[in-house]
């Protein structure tokens, strides 16, 4: 065999499978199925190395499986719900040289750039890339069952679906506040930022708007602590600040022209009619809401025209900021004289509202005081003591006297009481914001909208929640630490919206197509129609036939087959095997997907399909894999910095790839792409490579190591398909491409040489292989006379080939050769000669005494002492290791009881000495012997004493 060549074996391979039926799945009742699948994409560009992560961890298990004798479907599709297709098509359009740059640096000829300046011309180009790109990684995916959600065979799906779930009670319309894009309308602010080009981590805050005197106006600051009110001694207004006066309803509201904006998609009848100017506001006072006390107005350059209103309320009796800028301001004597504030100021100290046990009455001032803050400038200070003094406030502050109704009220329960009392009044109002910059995938700015009649799914129905619940503690969840959240993730989870007016991707509300379902509300459900996809690929099945009672018929076995045929057209047979298909394929044995579907994608996966298919149907397990990074933080393609994959792949070979995912880091961490740790796995590639070629190339007879590397094979297949089943993949692949190339690398050391015994191990082995980097084992696998090892059943385990006392004098050698070189290195002498100390006679006697009757324990001491003629103390001394030995590791023990290590060393003393190229010496502890350093009275079982000259 030649030197490994990835690029021209996986090319190979790639059209040999390409011609094949191999990854196509077909109903067999003999054979127990497993159904797995990954997140499929949404449609914002090409994929890049993160995605490859999951998608190749799919394979690896889908692969496995198959290996193992499963029946394996592995679908795959597209998602171009949302806004992001439209987006892509328009910058096409309008020639954005950022995008065509992009394109072409992906390899996207003029040709096929002039085809993406519409939807459906982005759908078709991507949806193919996608799958070519799957196919050149060498993923086993069965494209017949392929779909993408514009198609309208999915959108008579997915309006099914919408029926079941307004038929079980779980659809409603209620207003709603939601992130709006002004160009496309309400967009999903997640983790997935499947609408989104930034801010997928904004969260939406609730503040209380309220309202102060001011003249005929009012000065409306935004709170997020409505209960503090009470403590309210002055409002902050940035002086160089242009205010907008809102008329709203009636009445006119200053506050910034950014917040005006905002406050006009959640209100109506809000008109900016004037300006003024924030120094214009300085000095004068303005009457506090709930309180009724005036307050003056006074400077600060703290504030953000973009956060709430732009003007703050101060209480600083609990607001770090508030305390330090009220200090700073008191004094700032050159400021109070600009502003004539001097007297004004003078009487505003901090007012006692609320009461914690750690923080007193006068928080804000204490706090300051231990983290020792003097300035504002000290942010991260000030951000950290907030967050603390308002943790404690609010889950043990008690509100004081001066909160008039609300005095003794846990100020948990006083907020929303309070909020609402104001509102009632006409004191304050609702206002809405995002915790952070969002921005639409179209480059437009999200903001907080009011959509009046919003359609939601109800995950908040008790019933459905328990289910759930219930569900997710049976299910196979990866990692454990997700499997112990779901069950909580799942009880707090409250309605969602599903459905959008505008612009969009998808399908339309079936009970009201003004509205398209939105891009998680589609994606719930799916795995089930990939089963069915394949029937409409096929020309089976048209989308006109797709009807609720077909639907009913597939997934919940409703309906007489003769009626369903009858009102669908489809013929009687086609609808029992699709019914058959998914008995058989249902339920889902994997979803497996990213860590940004972990609080929204997963949940609302499952909860849909407790709520509507039967629970024999509902899936089995869920799988997350966390990020693929560059320096900076997560992959995005949609807003490029990732390598192009056809680049990478030369660069590397897709199976080394494939092995950087395996082996790098756990699925369950964030791992930072390396290139020079991918160039050392395929190098890693190339030394499997030559140890297979050279297993085939040895063609000797029978050697005493033979039985050694044959237990060992053995126990490390049964080790790595025990971690596989685990979902370890990363312990697999260290068993396969680290443990075993390292055993067969010491049987050649041991003079091994059995071409039939290797033959059989290397094929064994390269079958091993195959889940991983299956083109090169398939390449390695003919060379062995196999077609498509990747076809093939995995080896059995032989477990009477397994031999813990085989094993073990071979590790016992290889402990003795490390702790030599050890002692080499540390020692820094030639080592002209070794001198080897095995144990003495009487303390195997007294491992063997405690292995019989270890209950009891130091009564063994004086029979020992008798029987021995060793020294009560020494005996007295290693009694005690052995027994606590016996505590943690008695087959340690039970092991080197059996060892003959004289005989062991003595056998191989040749060995030892061409090893090194030094005089070997072996002795038993036990017999007069050359130890002029004294080791021989330190040698334990299994564990010889050394000394080296």
């Amino acid at each position: 065999m030649n030197e490994y060549d990835p690029e021209s074996i996986e090319k190979k391979w790639q059209y040999r499978w390409e011609g094949s039926e191999l990854h196509r799945a077909k109903i067999d009742e003999n054979k127990e199925s497993f159904y797995i699948i990954f997140a499929y994409p949404g449609i914002s560009g090409y994929l890049h190395l993160g995605h490859m992560r999951c998608y190749t961890y799919t394979d690896f298990m889908a692969r496995y499986k198959r290996m193992r004798g499963y029946n394996v479907l592995f679908p795959a599709g597209a998602h171009p719900t949302g806004n992001q297709v439209i987006s892509l098509a328009k910058r096409v359009r309008e020639n954005d040289p950022r995008i065509i740059a992009y394109l072409k640096a992906n390899g996207a000829t003029d040709d096929d750039i002039s085809q993406l300046d519409n939807p459906e011309g982005v759908i078709e180009y991507f949806t193919q890339t996608y799958m070519n790109e799957w196919k050149n990684f060498g993923l086993s995916i069965d494209f017949d069952h392929f779909t993408d959600t514009s198609r309208e065979d999915y959108s008579r799906f997915i309006q099914w679906q919408f029926k079941k779930l307004k038929d079980k009670g779980l659809l409603t319309q209620k207003p709603y506040y939601a992130p709006v894009c002004k160009n496309c309308g309400p967009v999903a602010v997640d983790p997935s930022e499947t609408d989104l080009s930034k801010g997928g981590n904004a969260e939406v805050q609730e503040y209380t708007l309220l309202k102060f005197r001011f003249g005929q106006r009012y000065i409306t600051a935004a709170t997020l602590r409505p209960e503090t009110v009470y403590g309210q001694t002055n409002l902050w207004v940035d002086p160089q600040e242009d205010f907008a006066v809102v008329d709203v309803s009636g009445e006119e509201w200053i506050m910034s022209d950014a917040a005006a904006k905002k406050l006009g998609c959640q209100m109506e009848e809000v008109e900016v009619v004037d300006h003024i100017k924030g120094k214009e506001m300085i000095g004068d006072k303005a009457t506090a809401p709930m309180i009724h006390r005036d307050i003056p107005v006074l400077p600060a350059n703290f504030t953000d025209p973009y956060v709430g209103s732009g003007i703050v309320t101060s209480v600083p009796s609990d607001a770090p900021y508030d305390r330090i800028a009220l200090k700073e301001l008191k004094s700032d004597g050159e400021r109070l004289k600009k502003y004539g504030l001097e007297e004004l100021v003078e009487d505003v100290e901090p007012i006692e509202i609320i009461e914690s046990k750690d923080w007193g009455t006068n928080p804000a001032e204490k706090i300051i005081h231990e983290m020792g803050i003097e300035s504002q400038d000290e942010v991260e200070k000030l951000e950290e003591a907030t967050q603390k003094i308002y943790r404690a406030g609010f889950h043990a502050g008690t509100m004081l006297n001066i909160c008039g109704d609300y005095a003794g009220m846990p100020v948990q329960e006083a907020k929303d009481m309070v909020r609402k009392e104001m509102i009632e009044k006409g004191e304050a109002d609702m206002f809405y914001d995002l915790s952070e910059e969002v921005i639409c995938r179209c480059g437009g700015e999200v903001v907080m909208g009011k959509i009046p009649d919003q359609w939601f799914i109800r995950y908040s129905d008790e019933e459905l929640t328990e289910k759930s619940k219930e569900h997710a503690r049976t299910m196979n969840i990866r990692p454990d630490t997700y499997a112990n959240t779901l069950p909580d993730t799942l009880e707090w989870f409250q309605d969602r919206s599903c459905a959008r007016l505008g612009n969009w991707i998808g399908t339309r509300f079936p009970m009201d197509d003004r509205w398209i379902i939105e891009a998680i509300a589609d994606s719930t459900l799916y795995p089930a129609y990939y089963v069915v996809a394949k029937y409409f690929n096929s020309g089976k099945l048209n989308a006109s036939e797709m009807t609720e009672a077909f639907f009913d018929f597939v997934y919940l076995g409703k309906g007489e087959v003769d009626d369903v045929s009858s009102s669908t057209g489809i013929d009687r047979r086609t609808l029992q095997e699709i019914r058959r298909d998914f008995m058989y394929w249902y339920p889902l044995d994997i979803n497996l997907g990213g860590k940004e579907h972990m609080t929204v994608h997963f949940p609302v996966f499952l909860m849909n399909h407790v709520a509507i298919l039967d629970r024999e149907n509902w899936p089995r397990g869920i799988m997350v894999n966390w990020y693929l990074t560059m320096t900076g933080g997560k992959i995005s393609k949609s807003k490029g910095g990732a390598d192009p994959i056809p680049d990478v792949a030369e660069r590397f070979g897709i199976d080394t790839l494939r092995l950087y995912y395996a082996h790098s880091a756990s699925p369950f961490v964030d791992k930072e792409w390396n290139e020079n740790e991918a160039m050392n796995y395929k190098k890693r590639l190339g030394v499997v490579w030559r140890t297979v070629t050279k297993m085939k190339d040895t063609g000797g007879g029978g050697s005493p190591v033979d039985e050694y590397l044959r237990s060992r094979f053995n126990r490390l297949l049964a080790r790595s398909q025990n971690f596989m089943d685990d979902y370890s993949i990363r312990k697999a692949a260290n068993v396969v491409f680290y443990d075993v190339p390292a055993e067969i690398d010491w049987y050649f050391k041991r003079g091994g040489e059995n071409g039939a015994l290797l033959d059989e191990i290397g094929e064994n082995w390269v079958k091993l292989m195959a889940p991983f980097t299956p083109h090169m084992a398939d390449e390695l696998g003919e060379q062995f006379g196999t077609e498509y090892v990747t076809a093939r059943l995995l080896p059995r385990v032989d477990e009477y080939a397994i031999s813990e006392i085989v094993e073990s004098r071979e590790e016992y050698l290889k402990g003795v050769m490390n702790d030599v070189k050890n002692i080499l290195d540390i020692a820094k002498v030639k080592g002209e000669a070794i001198f080897i100390y095995v144990t003495s006679e009487w303390k195997r006697t007294v491992i063997e005494r405690v292995l019989a009757e270890p209950d009891k324990g130091m009564g063994l001491m004086s029979a020992l002492v008798d029987e021995l003629g060793v020294t009560p103390k020494k005996i007295s001394g290693f009694l005690r290791y052995v027994l606590d030995e016996l505590k943690t590791n008695r087959e340690g023990l039970e092991k080197a009881r059996e060892l003959n290590e004289l005989k062991i060393l003595e056998g191989d003393k040749k060995f030892l000495e061409g090893e090194f190229g030094a005089k070997v010496e072996i002795y038993s502890a036990s017999e007069d012997a050359y130890d002029p350093a004294g080791k021989k009275d330190k040698a334990m079982p299994g564990k010889p004493a050394i000394y080296i000259e």
